[in-house]
């Protein structure tokens, strides 16, 4: 929680900072902000290997650190190459500490981590929405110190997170089973290569709500504009509420693939009723908009509850760093590709794009229980047997 009100902070105002506190111009920000995601596809699949090796809490210290080192040298970023040398550092410090943190809530998780990943989801967007508030705060106030504010409290909560984290004991890495190999095993598994590309193209959902909806209310629609920060308090208090309770019989890779695919039923249904809002009387828009919005907020509680469950289950044990550091590739490869995406499809492409958008959906959908059982017909042992001779992840 201390952690994601650092990020509600940043994702709220973050580019406004570079923009009206470090006057950068726009155009440097967007290639800098995307350079800088380029550079993160890299690292969580390394940094998750390191984890496996030497134990996931000491490394995700590390990464919060770097985090907060880089965040800390925003202060500094007055011209381009400061600012993207220390965006680089920071969302790759991000990419890398996912990966090395699913050490730890497969550790600390029992014997249902994607159980214990839905309670963190849950205080995640709780902080999550603590930092916006804030950050609301400091976008109104406007001045140099209010945005340096955002940076300092920012660095804070990296650092207070990686202090919380020493409470924790030092995670052991998981022995090899004897014929295994302790190389990159995950970049071999096709099968989950190929779940995390469908990851990717569901995880383009997340875009929906903070690109193409606000930019279809304002274009196309007469509803209110202050429904675009309602849109997002009504998913966070969604997920907030109900995430764990939408994972509860969420826990074998079958049931996975069945929140999936109704996940992509539930987001054609809410991108048909987006694209009806167009040209409807203001409250009859917004009545309609925020109905989409509930309905695709239900679909992501089931993509994530499956997500939770597929990219666990599918990772043997001693391999759980590079496995979800690959898996959070797709979450990448969506903030990369996702934007532009559904700028052309929806709001260039008028109503017919939401309509191929919800279909890319819902084939994703029907795809991943299919990608599923072809896992785990080809899956390597998620656990180490005792029996078994291993060998040192070390060596």
């Amino acid at each position: 929680m201390v952690n994601s009100f650092g990020g509600g902070l940043y994702l709220t105002a973050g580019v406004l900072y570079f923009t009206q506190a470090a006057h950068l111009p726009t155009a440097q920000v967007g290639f800098g902000l995307g350079a800088a995601g380029v550079v993160a596809l890299f690292a969580g699949i390394g940094v998750g290997r390191l984890a496996d090796r030497y134990g996931g809490r000491d490394i995700y210290v590390v990464t919060l650190m770097i985090r907060a080192a880089a965040t800390a040298g925003f202060l500094l970023a007055d011209n381009f190459w400061i600012f993207l040398i220390t965006v680089c550092l920071a969302n790759s410090g991000q990419a890398a500490g996912l990966a090395a943190r699913s050490l730890l809530i497969r550790g600390n998780g029992g014997d249902s981590p994607q159980r214990f990943r839905a309670y963190l989801r849950s205080v995640t967007n709780l902080g999550m929405s603590f930092g916006a508030l804030g950050a609301g705060w400091i976008v109104t106030v406007g001045t140099h110190s209010a945005y340096s504010l955002l940076v300092v409290a920012n660095v804070i909560a990296f650092a207070g997170s990686a202090a919380f984290m020493f409470s924790l004991p030092a995670s052991e890495p998981v022995p090899v089973p004897h014929g295994r190999s302790a190389g990159w095993v995950a970049l071999r598994d096709v099968p989950y290569i190929l779940m995390t590309v469908l990851e990717g193209i569901m995880s383009i959902q997340y875009k929906v709500l903070t690109v193409a909806i606000p930019l279809w209310l304002f274009a196309f629609t007469t509803a209110p504009h202050w429904l675009t920060a309602g849109t997002m308090i009504v998913n966070t208090v969604i997920i907030i509420l109900f995430q764990v309770r939408a994972s509860r019989n969420v826990d074998t890779p079958v049931a996975g693939g069945a929140a999936y695919r109704r996940a992509g039923i539930a987001f054609l249904l809410s991108c048909s009723l987006i694209s009806l809002t167009a040209g409807l009387a203001p409250w009859t828009a917004a009545a309609l908009l925020m109905t989409a919005v509930v309905v695709h907020t239900i679909g992501e509680l089931w993509h994530c509850a499956g997500g939770f469950e597929v990219s666990f289950a599918l990772a043997p044990e001693y391999a759980t760093g590079q496995y979800l550091g690959l898996f959070g590739l797709g979450s990448s490869l969506a903030d990369a590709v996702g934007p532009g995406l559904l700028i052309a499809l929806c709001i260039n492409g008028g109503r017919q794009g939401w309509y191929v958008v919800g279909s890319l959906f819902v084939l994703t959908g029907l795809a991943v229980p299919f990608t599923i059982g072809w896992a785990q017909r080809h899956a390597v042992p998620t656990r180490s047997p005792a029996a078994l001779p291993v060998v040192d992840p070390s060596q």
